[in-house]
């Protein structure tokens, strides 16, 4: 029975296929090896993604809520650059700071933007300027299209970012007479113009009497 059953499938291989039995079952071999090696690649290749993303998962920590700082100066801004990891990773736009700590890719240690971390930026954003002179704060002589470039910026960052502090800025004394601005004189100045004022009505009515 077996004999026979063997006979008409060899039959059946070389009627339908053309090749001896000893061919047929050789390719067929083949091909179950190919499939093998090729499925035990893609297997394993399956296999190792999700290592390392679970690894990543493993070392990343959930981020602080953001701290607010409060009023600080461009000197104690440095110190949130991102080179110590303890500390939030802050940046300036306009004297208003904001934690960027969730884009550390961006603006921490060797990302592309690291270089305005620690730093009101406001220049160099609107100029797209990675040059040292242009880490600052101060946009006096930009262009309509350098602050409309930086404004984009500013929007972008208070969508985003949580605002936590503002730079502290000191303008001397001198400089603020010289710009128009109030200064420490000016109430006592007032009390006297105020006193000058009082004292016209009485001198009008002396002149009357």
């Amino acid at each position: 029975m077996a004999l026979q059953l063997w006979e008409t499938v060899k039959e059946a291989i070389v009627a339908y296929t053309g090749l001896s039995p000893a061919t047929f079952f050789t390719v067929l071999a083949f091909f179950f090896a190919v499939y093998y090696v090729v499925s035990g690649l893609f297997g394993s290749s399956s296999d190792s993604h999700p290592r390392p993303r679970d690894f990543d998962e493993e070392q990343m920590e959930p981020l602080p809520p953001p701290v607010q700082v409060g009023e600080i100066t461009e000197e104690e801004l440095k110190a949130y650059d991102g080179s110590d990891p303890k500390k939030p990773l802050l940046m300036a736009i306009k004297g208003q700071i904001y934690d960027v700590s969730q884009s550390r890719m961006f603006y921490g240690p060797g990302g592309p933007y690291a270089l305005f971390a620690g730093k009101d930026a406001s220049r160099a954003l609107a100029k797209m300027s990675f040059e040292e002179k242009d880490l600052t704060g101060d946009i006096s002589g930009l262009g309509p299209f350098e602050l409309e470039a930086l404004q984009d910026w500013e929007y972008k960052f208070m969508s985003k970012y949580v605002k936590v502090g503002t730079v502290k800025t000191s303008v001397p004394v001198a400089e603020a007479e010289s710009n128009g601005e109030p200064s420490e004189s000016t109430p006592r100045d007032a009390e006297t113009a105020a006193v000058k004022s009082d004292e016209i009505p009485s001198n009008v009515d002396a002149d009357k009497e």
